[in-house]
């Protein structure tokens, strides 16, 4: 039988299905706190590990931006610093190409606009609003420009 030649991986499934039934239990007598909320809360685990971060609200409309030439055009930053995590929002005008091939790891989102993207080996990507990249430190070097302009949300 499967079951005999995979006992730890049946065992663990096992396991897995009697947590699930132990929390769909403790819901129903939490008021208000559906069960997708409790399954996220004790059984989904992380590999990004952020550490000694308080819960806090940004107001991007008062963080001060910064202003970055390219090639061509301008990138507007607003950036903020959570310990080693840079958050940003960056706006790139209409005809923006990046100054430099960049090794610094993202993710990033395009909110508004359109994005491209070309890595150092010939391919080419184009981001519109609601898709997103990501791309470890020093895995690929990548490249920014946009016709259009773009609006980012930028994690790294």
């Amino acid at each position: 039988m499967a079951g005999d030649r995979y006992p730890v991986h049946s065992m663990l499934i096992t396991q897995a299905t009697a947590i699930e039934r132990m929390v769909a239990l403790v819901t129903d007598f939490i008021p208000r706190k559906p069960l997708k909320t409790l399954r996220a809360t004790y059984l989904w685990r992380s590999t990004l590990n952020i550490t000694d971060l308080p819960f806090g609200v940004t107001d991007w409309s008062e963080v001060k931006q910064t202003e970055h030439s390219g090639e061509n055009g301008v990138a507007y930053w607003k950036t903020r610093n959570f310990g080693d995590i840079r958050v940003r929002m960056v706006e790139y005008s209409p005809g923006y190409l990046a100054d430099h091939w960049c090794a610094k790891g993202h993710i990033l989102l395009c909110l508004e606009g359109e994005l491209h993207t070309e890595l150092d080996d010939g391919r080419c990507f184009v981001l519109t609003p609601g898709s997103s990249y990501q791309v470890a430190d020093n895995a690929e070097l990548h490249r920014s420009s946009t016709k259009k302009g773009a609006k980012l949300f930028v994690v790294d």
